[in-house]
């Protein structure tokens, strides 16, 4: 493969301004200098089209269909970022006085009582910078809610065999120990089993609403008194809850804290590692211990922050949360307003299950159910032993096709599984041109394996040793290698 290096000739380049003649010596310390770099030689032209040609190489929501199970990839409303961009929002400095920022405090005020009503909660923060970040701070509220009513013998948290596999994690995290409950054969948490676990050292229960398999667990009010009658809170990982906005509020169910991602449910940019924002919302008898400050709005009508938070478990990032990604949810939800938003569960469900009935007959269903936002299948279950095709394989021959891959191999408890999640901001034709390369795909494994196991063809870099990758990554290019 020709890399910008191999277009290197001397004398070669682009210049408008004169060579400098500063000695830079004299200015800086010796320990700032270094030789020149042996970077190529290049008209401007040429690098221009080196690096639109990497951005091409990028696959987005913008770009391409984005079937990743359980992180609902949907569209990012442009209307969200010129909203974000607004130089009243996005020249904001957080050193700001609170008189000079009332537009900016007054909408996220709002978009707390909007989480607040969509989730059941009483009181949401919107400080944490990522969903992960609020699942920690939700469980430290759960910690400290129980020290300080004296329950120091509370710990333990209970996790669904189902779960994402930051929960286990964040318990850990925190301290407690995590003890795990099974499915039962619908999906859903095994009663049973969740009866011979639940104890005076339980903690809490974290689980997501569908669930990971895409599976409404139907008596989530039944878990919710045996894990309250023994003393525990529900945590609800909102990772899932495109699947129900507006129909079904987990604080109804019975949870007690929630987070909220707000890049997947209100159409936030991912951010490649951030800027996230993972809000959490609390019922009552939590309110005490949300990370400070919060956003208030004052008796005069005016807005602030509130530091008095009397058990508040402290501050979980610099400032007030990712401000930007708050402006953007802000005007997703105010853009759509209640009979949209019911409208994006409703589509997110149909496309999930027009895509499985599509699919259903030529892969494997592990739970015969109708699924919600989304769903887990896998390859056929003699297919492996036949051909030597993994599920890896044909996430792999996908990016043949231009599609990034679905989630493969979770949730554990499926083997070979592939979870997809289509979302509701795609069109009937995007979902029937994938199911016909998934459906294609599944007959060259059959008719000619050796094609998908080598896959992929044709993408700029063909398929890695993934373990060495890992192990020994290479991550920088040199002149002439």
């Amino acid at each position: 493969m020709n890399t910008i290096f191999d277009e290197h000739e001397a004398g070669r380049g682009t210049s408008y301004l004169p060579e400098r003649e500063i000695d830079l010596a004299r200015y800086l310390p010796r320990s700032a200098l270094r030789a020149e770099l042996a970077l190529p030689e290049l008209a401007e032209i040429q690098v221009v089209r080196h690096f639109t040609g990497l951005s091409r190489r990028n696959h987005g929501v913008d770009s391409g269909f984005y079937p990743l199970g359980s992180c609902t990839m949907k569209y990012n409303p442009k209307i969200n970022e010129d909203t974000a961009r607004l130089p009243g929002f996005a020249s904001a400095h957080p050193y700001q006085s609170e008189e000079t920022v009332q537009g900016a405090l007054q909408l996220m005020w709002e978009l707390q009582q909007d989480l607040q009503e969509i989730t059941g909660m009483d009181a949401v923060s919107l400080q944490p910078a990522a969903g992960a970040q609020g699942e920690f701070t939700g469980i430290l509220m759960i910690r400290a809610y129980h020290r300080l009513r004296g329950d120091e013998g509370r710990t333990q948290v209970i996790i669904p065999d189902s779960a994402h596999g930051t929960n286990p994690a964040t318990a850990a995290m925190a301290g407690f120990e995590v003890v795990h409950v099974p499915s039962d054969e619908r999906g859903g948490v095994d009663l049973d089993a969740l009866h011979a676990v639940v104890s005076e050292k339980t903690a809490a229960l974290m689980l997501t609403n569908p669930n990971t398999l895409g599976l409404f667990d139907e008596r989530i009010q039944e878990i919710a008194q045996v894990v309250h009658g023994a003393g525990g809170l529900l945590y609800y990982d909102g990772a899932n809850l495109n699947a129900v906005l507006g129909r079904s509020r987990p604080g109804d169910m019975g949870f007690d804290v929630v987070h909220l991602n707000l890049h997947k449910t209100f159409s936030t940019p991912h951010g490649g590692g951030g800027p996230g924002s993972g809000p959490v919302g609390v019922k009552a008898a939590l309110k005490d211990f949300l990370p400070m400050p919060t956003v208030t709005q004052r008796a005069d009508g005016s807005y602030g922050l509130d530091y008095e938070i009397p058990h508040s478990i402290g501050q979980m990032r610099s400032f007030y949360g990712n401000f930007g990604m708050l402006v953007r949810a802000y005007t997703y939800i105010r853009s759509l307003g209640g009979e949209g938003l019911l409208g994006v569960a409703d589509d997110a469900v149909l496309n999930a299950n027009y895509l499985l009935a599509r699919l259903r007959g030529s892969f494997y269903e592990p739970y015969d159910r109708t699924p919600k936002h989304e769903f887990v299948i896998a390859p056929p279950r003699d297919l492996k032993k036949e051909t030597g095709v993994r599920t890896l394989d044909i996430a792999k021959r996908l990016l043949d096709f231009s599609v990034h891959p679905p989630t493969v191999y979770f949730p554990l408890i499926v083997d070979e599984a592939m979870m997809l999640e289509p979302t509701e901001t795609e069109t009937r034709e995007t979902l029937d041109a994938f199911a016909d390369i998934l459906l294609g795909i599944l007959k060259e494994a059959q008719e000619d394996p050796e094609v998908v196991k080598t896959a992929p063809h044709d993408t700029v870099v063909g398929r890695l040793d993934e373990a060495k990758a890992v192990r020994a990554p290479r991550l920088r290019e040199t002149l002439g290698a």
